[in-house]
């Protein structure tokens, strides 16, 4: 038989079990959800770092979103909570972002909408049922509008996206000149804004059109009550004139 000397220095024989990170560790960590007083202390830490002139005109991309991660972690209501790290803070700020721009052009539109008798609470429902009929989903982020909504610095940014879109819109797209006009592009032409030129002429346009009844209608009054019998040429001259006044 061998001896098995279990003081031995060398390999034993059962691996002694070292603790390690569990796969499932990082998954939970990605998995972690946002509450609203993450959300509201993250808005909060954008719209601070960027109303820093220094950090909003010198410092940019990492720069910029590391002192909004040392806010947000800095903040006295996370207390014993795990830290965000950068790329979760960045990735909320852009899906709250999102969703919120989405959001608010919902809001002017129920705004557009509103009927006389209708309150603030008709408009805000009207502005969540078009937001779910065009995203297909609930609006989950009212709370960070609410914060956003009247602030200068994101209203700024907003409308400058919302009037970036409207010019990508608005852009013409190149056609084929052999192309026939197709009945989009001839709505299009013709919901086109009149030059001032253009509205001065139809007005002008207009007024003499309604001197000439004017005119017209006085002559066949002075017809009228001429005796008969009248001339053949005053006898067709009424008959046209009565013609096209009640054409």
């Amino acid at each position: 038989m061998y001896n098995v000397d279990l003081d031995s220095a060398e390999t034993p024989l059962f691996s002694p079990q070292t603790p390690t990170q569990t796969p499932q560790e990082p998954s939970v960590k990605e998995r972690r959800k946002w509450s609203v007083k993450e959300d509201l202390i993250l808005v909060g830490a954008w719209l601070n770092t960027s109303k820093d002139a220094i950090v909003g005109n010198e410092q940019k991309g990492a720069a910029f979103w590391k002192r909004i991660v040392e806010f947000y972690n800095s903040s006295p209501l996370l207390v014993g909570t795990v830290p965000r790290e950068l790329g979760k803070c960045k990735q909320r700020w852009t899906r709250i972002n999102d969703l919120v721009c989405k959001f608010a052009g919902c809001y002017d539109m129920a705004l557009r909408e509103q009927r006389s008798g209708q309150n603030d609470n008709d408009v805000m429902k009207a502005a969540l049922d078009i937001f779910n009929s065009d995203q297909n989903m609930k609006f989950n982020l009212e709370h960070a509008w609410r914060e956003l909504r009247h602030d200068v610095k994101w209203c700024s940014t907003y409308l400058e996206n919302d009037k970036d879109k409207r010019k990508t819109a608005d852009t013409p797209v190149a056609e084929p000149e052999d192309r026939p006009i197709g009945v989009k592009a001839t709505k299009a032409a013709g919901k086109r804004k009149k030059t001032g030129k253009d509205e001065e002429l139809t007005k002008l346009e207009g007024l003499m059109e309604i001197k000439k009844q004017i005119s017209r209608q006085s002559l066949l009054e002075s017809l009228l009550a001429k005796p008969e019998p009248l001339s053949d040429m005053e006898l067709a001259l009424k008959t046209k004139l009565l013609s096209e006044i009640l054409s």
